[in-house]
C-alpha cells in the first residue's frame, strides 16, 4: 500500500500543468515522467489552474465543523437540559 498524506512540492506541480498544458501530455504520461502517483492528481491541479484557484492541496473536511460555545451559550443549554430532565422525571428533583 502506498503512502498517503505526500506533499508534492508546487515547482512539480506548475511542471506538471505545464507538461500537460503547452506540451499536450497526456496525465498518465506527466504522472509517469515526474513521479506522481496518480494521474487524476494531475488532472486536479490542471483544472484548478484553468479555473483561476490556488495549486495549494486543500484540506478535505469531513463532517460537521466544529463549533464553540461561548459561556452564555453553554450555560443556556444545561438550563435547558435541567427542564427537560425535571418535566422527564417530575419526582426525581428537588428544590
Amino acid at each position: 500500500m502506498g503512502k498517503t498524506g505526500v506533499q508534492i512540492n508546487e515547482e512539480v506541480k506548475k511542471d506538471a500543468m505545464r507538461l500537460a498544458i503547452e506540451e499536450n501530455m497526456s496525465y498518465r504520461e506527466v504522472a509517469r515522467r515526474l513521479g506522481i502517483r496518480n494521474k487524476i492528481q494531475v488532472e486536479v491541479w490542471v483544472k484548478w489552474q484553468q479555473e483561476g484557484r490556488a495549486i495549494e492541496q486543500e484540506a478535505f473536511h469531513k463532517g460537521r465543523p466544529k463549533t464553540k460555545l461561548t459561556r452564555l451559550e453553554e450555560e443556556i443549554a444545561l438550563k435547558a437540559e435541567i427542564a427537560y430532565l425535571k418535566k422527564l422525571y417530575p419526582n426525581q428533583h428537588r428544590e
